[in-house]
């Protein structure tokens, strides 16, 4: 079992190199002496990158050794995040950005995929949530303590960083993970197959529109908190701290309430109190206490949509759970990418405030997708 918190590490590293840079956007966009909408850009190339690699790879190396694939995509990432410390334009950034994108969506399918296939009798589902939990970790602690070392030691320090502790983590899986062999069929074919299904076309537009709605802000969390709520830059990693703080008792909540409650039911009271949460926060301007309390309150209801999303897609065909799975990462990439896009277009002409008001309506759009799936879902019983 200690084998997949190797696997763990993979995705804390993977994650703290996606997330980190919204903690220090506008320091990256000081120094290279673009707008905070350019900048965010960013993040839309490495988004599409990660959605659109990341399957058709996935698709041409399943007969490969999973060991060989990890070691090689991680090579990869390690490679970019290197270029991203060394880049000094523009250009150059956002080719890094995209070599770490194109590396670290094939390491997290299949770290998955080992963690699911080494993992006890008994504990596969377990050992695939400990791996994901490497996620929340890079949001409650990397994405405030980059902040903190771009703060310190500038923004680049960060990806050096990632960089020798990747490489670190590439010795002990040289060392200590075991060659696995896929046991599934990943084609892209198979996977087109599922776009003929209704339930699972509208399970994905659930993520779709709530993911964006959420990317319009977070992507854009530094400037939001610092030009929109006007929260002093020294509260900002603070700030953070508390949002990922909230990720982790949101996740937990939610994980509780699908199960307790149903998925559906969590679906909606966690989408609407994320428009609600959002809402008050965005009219919390100068006033720290209540900037903190309803951050806190967004990013819970906002995780708190993750289990019961995940939970909701694994039950529409349980016999093809990993590739629905597996469509939903390139779907949440897509919706980064999308999020970020909007934004950066939406604070190039109105205040940066407005980003909240938007992404409500993306949630919005993400509850009525919950209401069709469920009557789709109960007309197909009868």
């Amino acid at each position: 079992m200690w084998r997949i918190y190797i696997l763990a590490l993979i995705s804390f590293l993977i994650g703290s190199s996606q997330f980190i840079t919204s903690g220090f956007l506008d320091q990256i966009a000081a120094a290279m002496r673009i707008s905070i909408a350019t900048a965010g850009q960013f993040t839309t190339a490495y988004a599409l990158v990660y959605a659109i690699v990341t399957p058709i790879v996935t698709s041409l190396t399943a007969k490969i050794d999973r060991k060989k694939i990890i070691l090689c995509s991680f090579g990869v990432f390690i490679l970019g995040n290197i270029l991203s410390y060394f880049s000094s334009s523009v250009g150059v950034f956002t080719i890094s950005r995209i070599i770490v994108a194109s590396g670290a969506g094939i390491s997290v399918v299949i770290a998955l995929t080992i963690a699911s296939q080494i993992a006890p009798i008994g504990k596969k589902a377990s050992s695939i949530a400990i791996v994901t939990i490497g996620f929340t970790i890079a949001l409650i602690i990397g994405v405030p303590i980059g902040r903190l070392l771009s703060s310190t030691f500038g923004w680049r320090s960060v990806f050096l960083i990632i960089s020798l502790l990747s490489i670190i983590a590439v010795f002990i899986i040289i060392v200590f993970i075991p060659k696995v062999q896929n046991d599934q069929n990943t084609s892209i074919k198979e996977q087109l197959k599922l776009f003929k299904n209704p339930r699972v076309i509208m399970g994905l537009m659930i993520t779709l529109f709530w993911l964006s709605g959420y990317a319009l802000v977070y992507v854009y969390i530094s400037p939001f908190l610092t030009k929109g709520l006007k929260l002093s830059a020294n509260l900002v990693v603070l700030a953070l701290f508390v949002f990922g703080i909230a990720c982790l008792v949101g996740s937990k909540i939610g994980g509780y309430c699908a199960d307790r409650y149903g998925v559906i039911n969590t679906l909606l009271v966690s989408m609407v109190c994320d428009i609600v949460s959002l809402s008050f926060l965005t009219i919390s301007i100068n006033s720290a206490i209540y900037i903190f309390i309803f951050l806190f309150f967004w990013s819970a209801t906002v995780w708190s949509v993750q289990p019961a999303q995940l939970a909701n897609l694994a039950s529409l065909i349980p016999s093809q759970t990993s590739m629905i799975l597996g469509l939903n990462q390139s779907v949440s990439q897509m919706s980064m990418a999308i999020g970020s896009v909007l934004g950066g277009v939406i604070i190039s002409f109105s205040p940066m405030t407005s980003l909240a008001w938007l992404g409500n309506i993306g949630v919005l759009g993400s509850i009525i997708c919950v209401l069709f799936l469920k009557r789709k879902l109960v007309t197909d019983k009868f």
